[in-house]
């Protein structure tokens, strides 16, 4: 029997509905992707199949599809036929579309410029496959126990070589810690500074709300610090916090680096005081414009814990990182982690033959290109397109912040979801509530985050919204 669409058609429950039909198609199609109930990669009917179906015209659906496939929502390739996009995020089976808090519609994105990812779609799979078949096979049996909770000695070493030669860290394997993510060494952290008795942690006045969280959730209260152009004014460090959490390489999310002045500052406090200080060097790879930033570490290893993590520079999702601690504080924060080690083996050693290999440092350095090159095609288009949007924090990171005029900050993210693109705002996630600082509106905008393919079709969208003077205008 000779195949045909009869036999090899694919059904599709849709209902279009509002004005016009192809309009209507559209809607429900792009409502069928943004549920989840269309997951990606799911392939569709072809145009003239759906048009029999639901008694249209074949033009109305191929005239739909395109569309969505302009709008990122479906790809089309001649021996595929017309799929979901992969990079479309679908909701859960059985939940519901969420409401943001200001009442707008929600909308599932097809671009995404939101801080605090990289390009996970230029995971280097090959060469860490390869650096996976190296390790496994070179480590001993005993690897595969529980181990020690420090981590793995292999990657413990790899670490503190890498550490001193590129961040400048003085890295003895003994203090280093390897945990599941920055956030797991954070609640260590808080584990052991809430044993110590400690009850008061000085923070930044900007920065991660979940970071604060957890160290709520540990017990600890928060004291904000001022800031100004020369980063956190750690002058106003007093004796009352334990400890003090800084980036002081890329202030997250404004950007700037910490003074010098300031950095003196800090030490001589925690010299006085023996308070601690936590030092979050989340991107301390990715420098565009000037001479690295070495790491706090470096200038007082004996007071400072450095964090470092692989999510930036790799992917989040290997959740490794990894913390060199003083020598009066590595016993006890060790044993706040437990009796046995709590990161997958595997990972822990392919990353050490990833590192010691050279392709970790190749990687890295193929990674801050492309990333460099994104962060000046942004700023050269908002120069051209948005003239009237100040662009700042760039010379470092995967994120700038777009200052824009007061009382729009809401209406463009609103505008950007409209338009299928998700930004986030300065507030409130990312300013301390108990900040005693005026914010102003502005975009923490992460060019790390599309892929390749994307980034050119996000750009634009953005600035689309940005020259656009219904949603620019001050009213």
């Amino acid at each position: 029997m000779g195949r045909t669409w009869a036999t090899l058609g694919i059904d599709l429950h849709l209902e279009p509905a509002g004005p016009g039909l192809r309009r209507g198609l559209t809607d429900a199609l792009r409502e069928a992707v943004r549920s989840g109930r269309l997951v990606p990669g799911t392939r569709l009917p072809s145009s003239r199949s759906l048009a029999a179906d639901l008694g249209i015209a074949r033009n109305t659906v191929a005239d739909a599809y395109a569309d969505l496939v302009a709008e990122g929502w479906l790809t089309a390739r001649q021996g595929s036929g017309t799929r979901v996009a992969t990079g479309v995020p679908a909701l859960p089976s059985g939940t519901r579309t969420p409401t943001p808090a200001d009442g707008t519609a929600a909308h599932r994105p097809v671009y995404d410029l939101r801080a605090g990812f990289p390009d996970v779609s230029a995971f280097p799979r090959a060469e860490w496959l390869r650096a996976a078949r190296r390790a496994l096979t070179a480590a001993p049996n005993e690897a595969f126990g529980y181990g020690d909770p420090r981590g793995r000695v292999e990657l413990r070493t790899a670490l503190a070589a890498y550490l001193a030669r590129a961040r400048g860290v003085r890295a003895d394997p003994e203090r280093i810690v390897i945990c599941a993510g920055f956030s797991h060494g954070l609640i260590l952290l808080g584990r052991f500074l809430r044993a110590r008795g400690a009850d008061t942690v000085a923070v930044e006045s900007y920065g991660l709300d979940e970071h604060w969280q957890l160290l709520t959730a540990a017990g600890l209260r928060q004291v904000p610090l001022p800031m100004d152009e020369l980063g956190t004014d750690t002058r106003q460090l007093g004796p009352g916090p334990a400890a003090v959490l800084l980036t002081p390489s890329h202030q997250f999310p404004m950007g700037v680096a910490l003074h010098h002045d300031r950095r003196a500052a800090v030490v001589d406090w925690a010299r006085r005081t023996g308070g601690l200080v936590l030092e979050d060097d989340y991107d301390g790879e990715f420098r565009y414009d000037r001479r690295p930033v070495g790491a706090l570490q470096g200038l007082a290893p004996d007071e400072v814990v450095y964090l470092g993590t692989a999510s930036k520079s790799l992917a989040p999702g290997l959740r490794l990182a990894w913390m060199v601690l003083p020598p009066a504080v590595a016993r006890e924060v060790t044993e706040a982690k437990g009796g046995v080690d709590t990161c997958g083996v595997p990972d822990q050693l392919t990353l050490a033959e990833f590192i010691t290999s050279g392709a970790y440092d190749r990687h890295v350095r193929a990674s801050r290109s492309r990333y460099r090159r994104r962060r000046d095609e942004l700023v050269a288009a908002l120069a051209e397109r948005a003239p009237a949007i100040r662009v700042t924090g760039i010379a470092a990171g995967l994120h700038i912040v777009l200052r824009l005029p007061p009382g729009t900050q809401w209406r463009v993210i609103r505008a950007a979801a409209e338009r299928g693109l998700a930004v986030e705002g300065l507030t409130p996630r990312h300013r301390h509530p108990a900040a005693a600082v005026t914010p102003p509106d502005a975009l923490v905008l992460g060019y790390g985050t599309p892929a390749d393919h994307a980034w050119s079709g996000a750009l634009d969208t953005l600035c689309t919204v940005l020259s656009d003077p219904a949603v620019i205008s001050v009213p």
